[in-house]
């Protein structure tokens, strides 16, 4: 027999068919317990009653006791309206009503004492409240006066239906004394005394309608407490289960590829911090386990150079490695990278994308699965099943939030026992999403430039200094360099009419820099292929001197010669992407700029986006910025490796400390006892199955 909980929403008292389907449409409330889950999201004071002469300008609502002295209609159709006077001894004040006016003329009493709740607003010597809340007034009611009333989501089209949040509030009073008796703790005796938590029923009792400030913090830490809970538990028992279960490679060989890349071929001394995280691949690669390693290094770090060094013990060891890269320009680089770092090294490398003719395929095709080509560098074309390795042993996937769970899982197939896994990723990643995001993966960080790269100085200009900008530019196209003008649309928008276009940009560029003096190239993503390399190999090769470009450029393109970039609409674009845009200059050893050219009116938070991109290039700082402006659900959506589960109450921007916390209760558990066989740990075992009931095992899949 099922739990009163998982009843139809439609037998709730007061809803019935007709607004249990528009609960299900407009708010995915299905039954009673996405009823009980469906959190306000804030709360009135509903505790204080003023007087009127208390009323201020500065309150944003008043909650006062008054009797209705007097009911006056004035106007006709549209423009009728119900005025009502109220005073409560101490002064008087007018309630107004707009909309439903008959509806409230047959329902208003005079003298009678109401309850009445709303926006005060001054008019001349008087205040006004249009459309308040009211009740007639009961001094021994306890529901509404004396506590936090809640406030819930709704949209226009309930509104428009007479589902209000006040009628929500009802169902909710209605559902909670039918199901509070019957509700299952999920935590177990022991979590719940040693962190000092509210049982389950108390807390969503309080959280719905709590009677004071105190009892709503206790709920709500006890709600964000078992959210980050069980997705840490989730994370992390999947890597206990992994390392339990599945074995790795052991790659002992340091052998005649990695030593002569490292001795004879390596452009430049590796930093210490590229050192560090080599050693912390290879002790994983020797530990007999499968690797799930995270590499975060900012832009220009030297990740792919540690990749390859890493894909080279593959090679010393007998197998094959990969790259999967998530467009055709980024893959495009990285094998002409690590075909002219490798130089006269044999080793084979292959290129395999969207792009690639017929006949190239079926050769590389063929010498994959003869073992005789050693590193495959592609794009989702990697994934098709016709791709067939020898011998996988080692894994690269680089800028991975772009790559869904299931993409990634297909690589894995490609060997009978798992390769080692390398994911790398540009975006700096705060350590509170990291730890929910990656939480099953080992973090290496590159936190140092290569020697002689010097910080890209970022300055902020509105459109009316397009001058200096102009000036700037042809400054260090004198000196030989070049330059990226960015924007955010190909073509000119009705509905984003403050934002540059790339067309009309170009336009601009070309009278502002004419040829044959100047010469400026065209790149975006409605560009047929072979145009849009045609344009990518004439600026790469130094002979166009500015590149126009939408943020196609954003990752994969490298022009060490260009030391300037323009981003123009900058408060358009998030911080991340004004980040990875800015890492496409200052590859080389010549002082580069990045300009963000703007409106002169921003927003708040944009000017904050600009302010902090002119003062830091610490990608970690910016993302911890980001973070804080965008919140948690824009960042989580991106990452495509996903959320374990929804998150209700929790709030990865604001939780870092609860976060460790509740990390540190888990690990503690798995360490004594990694796949809970423990009969204390039944509770959590089945809780966990209960919420992972509906997601595929792609288990350990980084």
């Amino acid at each position: 027999m099922g739990s009163i909980l998982d009843s139809e929403i439609m037998y709730l008292p007061g809803v019935g068919p007709k607004r249990a389907e528009l609960l299900q449409k407009e708010l995915g409330i299905y039954t009673f317990s996405d009823l009980l889950y469906f959190y306000p999201f804030r709360y009135i004071d509903r505790s204080k009653i003023h007087k009127i002469s208390e009323i201020t300008d500065d309150l944003p609502y008043v909650q006062v006791v008054g009797r209705v002295v007097n009911i006056s209609e004035a106007g006709a159709g549209r423009n009728r309206r119900l005025t009502a006077l109220v005073t409560d001894g101490t002064g008087s004040m007018e309630l107004v009503w707009f909309q439903g006016v008959t509806w409230v003329m047959k329902r208003l009493k005079p003298n009678v004492d109401y309850l009445i709740f709303g926006k005060a607003t001054r008019f001349g010597t008087r205040f006004s409240i249009a459309h308040p809340e009211m009740d007639i007034y009961n001094p021994q009611q306890d529901f509404i006066t004396g506590t936090l009333q809640p406030v819930y989501s709704t949209t226009e089209k309930l509104k428009s239906n007479h589902i209000s949040s006040k009628t929500i509030m009802a169902f909710v009073q209605a559902l909670i004394p039918m199901v509070i008796g019957k509700i299952s703790e999920t935590l177990p005796p022991s979590i719940i005394e040693q962190n000092k938590l509210m049982t389950l029923p108390e807390a969503l009792r309080n959280i719905h309608f709590p009677q004071n400030t105190i009892l709503l913090h206790r709920a709500q830490h006890r709600l964000k407490f078992e959210e980050h809970f069980y997705i840490q538990l989730s994370i992390l028992s999947r890597q206990k289960v992994r390392q339990v279960k599945v074995n790795g490679h052991i790659f002992s060989h340091v052998g005649e590829m990695f030593n002569r890349f490292y001795h004879e071929r390596l452009p430049f001394p590796l930093t210490e911090a590229q050192k560090r995280v080599i050693k912390e691949i290879r002790r994983d690669m020797m530990s007999g386990k499968q690797m799930n390693r995270l590499l975060q290094g900012d832009v220009g770090s030297g990740k792919t150079v540690v990749a390859l060094m890493c894909m080279l013990l593959a090679v010393d060891n007998g197998y094959q490695a990969c790259i999967m890269a998530p467009t055709e320009i980024l893959a495009n680089q990285h094998y002409e990278s690590i075909t002219s770092l490798l130089g006269d090294l044999p080793v084979k490398v292959g290129l395999l994308t969207g792009s690639t003719r017929r006949s190239e395929r079926n050769n590389l095709h063929q010498s994959l699965e003869a073992g005789e080509l050693n590193i495959l560098i592609g794009t989702h074309a990697l994934l098709e099943d016709v791709v067939k390795f020898k011998n996988l042993g080692f894994v690269v996937i680089d800028e991975q939030q772009r790559f869904g769970v299931m993409q990634r899982a297909k690589l894995w197939e490609k060997n009978s026992d798992p390769p080692h896994v390398l994911v790398m990723t540009a975006t700096p990643i705060p350590r509170t999403l990291a730890m929910t995001l990656y939480g099953d993966l080992e973090v290496s960080v590159i936190d140092e430039l290569p020697p002689g790269r010097k910080p890209v100085k970022t300055l902020h200009y509105t459109d009316a200094k397009r001058n200096v900008v102009f000036s700037l530019m042809r400054e260090q196209i004198k000196k030989g360099r070049q330059v990226y003008v960015v924007y955010p649309l190909i073509k000119e928008s009705e509905k984003l009419e403050n934002l540059k276009d790339l067309e009309d940009g170009y336009e601009s560029i070309v009278r502002a820099f004419p040829p044959p003096e100047y010469v400026t190239v065209v790149v975006h993503g409605q560009m047929k292929p072979e145009d849009k390399d045609y344009s990518m190999n004439l600026f790469a090769q130094g002979k166009a001197h500015i590149m126009v470009a939408t943020t196609v450029i954003e990752v994969g393109v490298n022009v060490p010669n260009a030391t300037v970039m323009v981003i123009e609409s900058a408060e358009r674009f998030g911080l991340s992407q004004l980040h990875q845009l800015r890492g496409r200059v200052g590859r080389g050893a010549d002082e580069s700029y990045c300009i963000l050219v703007s409106q002169v009116k921003l927003t708040k938070e944009s000017r904050k986006r600009l302010e902090t991109m002119v003062t830091t290039n610490d990608g970690f700082k910016i993302a911890e910025v980001d973070l804080q402006l965008r919140g948690p659900g824009d960042i989580a959506g991106t990452m495509q490796s996903g959320m374990p589960f929804d998150l209700k109450m929790a709030n990865l921007a604001t939780d870092g400390q609860l976060i460790q916390h509740v990390r540190q209760i888990v690990i503690e558990i798995l360490d004594h006892d990694p796949l809970l066989e423990n009969p204390r740990h039944t509770i959590l075992k089945d809780q966990l199955n209960k919420l992972e009931f509906h997601r595929s095992d792609y288990t350990g899949i980084s």
